[in-house]
């Protein structure tokens, strides 16, 4: 049910829909009630078809901590890196994906690491889809960067960005791990910091680098809509919802 109301909001999904409700309300003589719910459809559809709507709503979420360079980050017991990749770790929401410019999660912790900010990377995330765990996949990739394989502790169970939480912090116990640095993307970031604090674990925010900026070159304005906007805009609607669902359940 949560995924179904979840993908409901996107924006091309509700304004289907509520076209949909508004041609029957249309059909049984509620003119006026139908032609309100087909313009809200509409109006949904186009505000999030508008970059500044993405800039906006976004940037709320990617600014809310601070990001600072590698070498400049809090020191630590460790550093938890959180599965998941949004928008294909592009630079820029608004961009076509450049893997030269793309920087993910791991990317982010290896960083990190290699600047010394802490001796051990736990990486933490089950398995989507097969039996190859999201933690196994970015072990693969970190050591690829020049980290060891005896610096990574692997949590592969979570599902969740609670689970992540959760999972990792009895993992943190048991190997005597007080303090860490948590890694996902900035707009994740506000709900995994509140989720890890929520269980007790002391965290500091190193998020990857912000993605919902306009291009220096002018290339997208910031009031035409866009494509990628309206793609990218999944991504922000459905952490607004999870803030609030995990709210609801206590989570945060």
């Amino acid at each position: 049910m949560t995924e179904f109301l979840s993908n409901l909001i996107i924006p091309l999904n509700l304004c289907l829909t509520l076209v949909a409700i508004g041609a029957v309300l249309v059909i049984v003589r509620l003119r006026r009630t139908g032609v309100v719910v087909i313009l809200v459809g509409a109006v949904w559809l186009v505000a999030w078809s508008l970059p500044i709507t993405s800039v906006w709503l976004g940037g709320k979420l990617e600014t809310y901590y601070p990001n600072p360079p590698p070498a400049q980050a809090t020191q630590t017991d460790a550093i938890v890196v959180l599965g998941g990749n949004t928008a294909n770790a592009r630079a820029n929401w608004f961009e076509p994906y450049d893997r030269h410019t793309a920087m993910t999660r791991v990317d982010r912790a290896g960083e990190l690491y290699l600047a010394g900010r802490a001796p051990k990377v736990v990486l933490s995330g089950g398995a989507l889809e097969g039996d190859v765990s999201e933690a196994r996949g970015m072990a693969h990739a970190i050591r690829q960067l020049g980290v060891p394989e005896s610096a990574l502790i692997l949590e592969n169970a979570s599902r969740s960005t609670y689970e992540n939480a959760a999972l990792s912090r009895e993992v943190l116990k048991s190997h005597g791990i007080g303090s860490v640095l948590v890694v996902t993307s900035a707009v994740h970031m506000p709900r995994a910091m509140a989720v890890f604090r929520k269980q007790g674990v002391t965290a500091t925010p190193a998020a990857v680098p912000r993605q919902i900026v306009l291009p220096d070159d002018g290339s997208v304005s910031a009031w035409i809509p866009n494509e990628r906007a309206l793609d990218a805009s999944r991504s922000i609607i459905k952490e607004y919802a999870a803030i609030l669902l995990y709210w609801a359940r206590g989570w945060i």
